[in-house]
């Protein structure tokens, strides 16, 4: 993101970017706003609204992401997920199932990168996917679907504050 921050608050300031010079950058906002698992249940969902445009392959890995995202402790669901992660990404959900790996306990970014012990973040994976699906949509329509993607990851972000503020308590 080029796009310096600003005192607004953060959802504010999603708004603005969409309405920006480059509305793309509102995704990779999203993608870093939401917490991981959030995230690539985000990402999950976004490029379910897109499945006419993947193969089976993918179909199918889309499906492991919401399994595992329903239950990230099952080990059936963690090993499926890791065993697809380790496949380097090649379509927009290969980046979302190695978001998944990549947050769960980290084991997709021990086999995928050459430092393990440079950080990088399920986030990264996430706006790759979703920015790599978007490219698949025809010009017309991207702005469309780019601007129902990010109004659902505000949404995701409003529900997890709720969530975050009733946890307080």
């Amino acid at each position: 993101m080029r796009t310096p921050p600003t005192e607004q608050h953060s959802i504010e300031f999603c708004r603005g970017l969409l309405a920006g010079r480059v509305p793309e950058e509102a995704i990779t906002f999203c993608a870093y706003l939401l917490p991981e698992r959030a995230a690539v249940w985000w990402a999950h969902e976004c490029l379910s609204h897109l499945t006419d445009l993947f193969d089976e392959s993918d179909h199918e890995l889309l499906a492991l992401v919401r399994d595992w995202v329903g239950e990230p402790d099952s080990p059936r669901h963690r090993a499926a997920v890791s065993t697809a992660a380790a496949t380097p990404p090649t379509t927009p959900v290969g980046w979302i199932a190695l978001a998944a790996g990549w947050r769960d306990n980290g084991s997709a970014r021990a086999a995928t990168m050459a430092s393990a012990s440079q950080p990088f973040p399920a986030a990264h994976a996430v706006n790759a996917g979703i920015l790599a699906g978007l490219a698949r949509v025809a010009l017309a329509d991207r702005f469309s679907v780019l601007s129902a993607f990010v109004e659902m990851g505000i949404q995701m972000a409003e529900i997890e504050a709720l969530r975050q503020s009733a946890d307080a308590y």
